[in-house]
C-alpha cells in the first residue's frame, strides 16, 4: 500500500474517471479514493454522485455502510483484534481487555494523540493460532500479554 497524499479534488475526478465506466463502479471507485487519500473525504461525496447520476445520500449511505471506509483521515497504525469465537475461547477477551487498557481506548476509537486505532474484527483467518491480532497489515498469532505489549511499544515509537 503506497502513502497516501493530502486531498485533491481535481486528483479525485481523474481516479473517478478511471471506473467511472465500471459496472457497479461506486465500490471501486470509493477504494480508489481510500487507497489514493487513506480516506473518504466528504468532498468526493458529491463528486461519485455526480459522477454515477445518485443521489449524494446514496453514496453516504455506501460509505457509512461499509466499516472498512473512513471518512476522516486514518491513525498512524492500526491494531484489529479478533473477537470470533475460536480467538474467544482461547483467551480472547482478557488480551481486548488488556489492548483496551494499555492503549487507554475502547474498540473503535483512537488514541488521543491519534497514532494508533483499535478495532474489532470477526476473524483473521488465524483460527488455529488464536488468540491473533492484526497490527498495520501483518498478522500476529497465538497473542499473549507481552505480545500486545510489543504492539502497543511498538506503536508509540
Amino acid at each position: 500500500m503506497r502513502q497516501p497524499i493530502a486531498w485533491d479534488g481535481d486528483y479525485a475526478r481523474s481516479v473517478l474517471a478511471e471506473h467511472k465506466g465500471r459496472p457497479g463502479a461506486m465500490l471501486p471507485m470509493l477504494h480508489a479514493l481510500q487507497e489514493a487519500f487513506g480516506y473518504i473525504d466528504p468532498q468526493a461525496v458529491p463528486l461519485i454522485a455526480d459522477a454515477l447520476n445518485v443521489s449524494k445520500a446514496e453514496v453516504h449511505g455506501v460509505v457509512t455502510f461499509y466499516h472498512d471506509f473512513r471518512t476522516a483521515p486514518p491513525p498512524r497504525h492500526v491494531l484489529k483484534i479478533c473477537r470470533a469465537e475460536a480467538c474467544q475461547a482461547s483467551g480472547g477477551d482478557g488480551l481486548a481487555d488488556h489492548a483496551c487498557r494499555k492503549l487507554g481506548v475502547k474498540f473503535g476509537e483512537q488514541t488521543s494523540d491519534g497514532r494508533v486505532s483499535l478495532e474489532a474484527v470477526y476473524c483473521l483467518g488465524l483460527c488455529s493460532a488464536a488468540p491473533s491480532a492484526m497490527y498495520d497489515g501483518r498478522l500476529v498469532g497465538r497473542l499473549d500479554r507481552a505480545k500486545v505489549d510489543a504492539l502497543v511499544a511498538e506503536a508509540e515509537l
